[in-house]
């Protein structure tokens, strides 16, 4: 498995099915499991996500995916209308900060460090974002009014260009929901 280290989010990338991840979560809070979709609206995999004190723990796996680094975010609304996935609306920005990791007038909070997908177009995460929590009631909640969204981009992300890092179109979507 290889490890990737980035400021401020430590992500861990291995195959799908190549960790067993039951030990990871013991301690950690309620969880809020999520589905993943494709343009065509078929599940290609889940995110489950729990708060713990160094921010909110992600663990997701997906397949079908073509292989190559492609972007993930958290988009500001519990909505995935297929295809385009518009309706999630933009990253979770409630500092109203450009976009980017090496943005020196950002980050927004929704940024999260670009995954790997293998050549067997398989990608397993782990990894904890700092910037957001699951509590109801917070301004950098997932769960506020209207949820969040989990979406993957068919490009990388390239850390530095507002809005979204000329990350490409939306290829996956998933709704975080209470």
């Amino acid at each position: 498995m290889k490890k990737l280290f980035l400021i401020p989010i430590i992500i861990t990338i291995g195959a799908l099915g190549g960790c067993n991840f039951s030990s990871v979560d013991a301690g950690l809070n309620e969880k809020v499991e999520v589905s993943l979709i494709n343009t065509e609206g078929k599940e290609i995999g889940q995110a489950t996500l729990t708060e713990n004190p160094k921010g909110v723990h992600i663990l997701l796996k997906a397949e079908g995916l073509m292989p190559g680094v492609k972007a993930i975010h958290f988009h500001e609304t519990a909505s995935c209308e297929k295809p385009e996935f518009t309706t999630a609306g933009a990253h979770v920005n409630p500092t109203h900060k450009e976009h980017g990791f090496q943005n020196p007038k950002g980050y927004h909070l929704g940024d999260l460090p670009n995954i790997e997908v293998d050549e067997n177009g398989k990608v397993e995460l782990e990894t904890v974002s700092p910037a957001v929590v699951l509590t109801a009631g917070k301004d950098n909640s997932l769960l506020d009014a209207d949820g969040s969204s989990i979406i993957i981009h068919e490009n990388a992300d390239d850390y530095k260009t507002d809005p979204s890092g000329n990350s490409g179109k939306r290829i996956v979507c998933g709704e975080i929901t209470k």
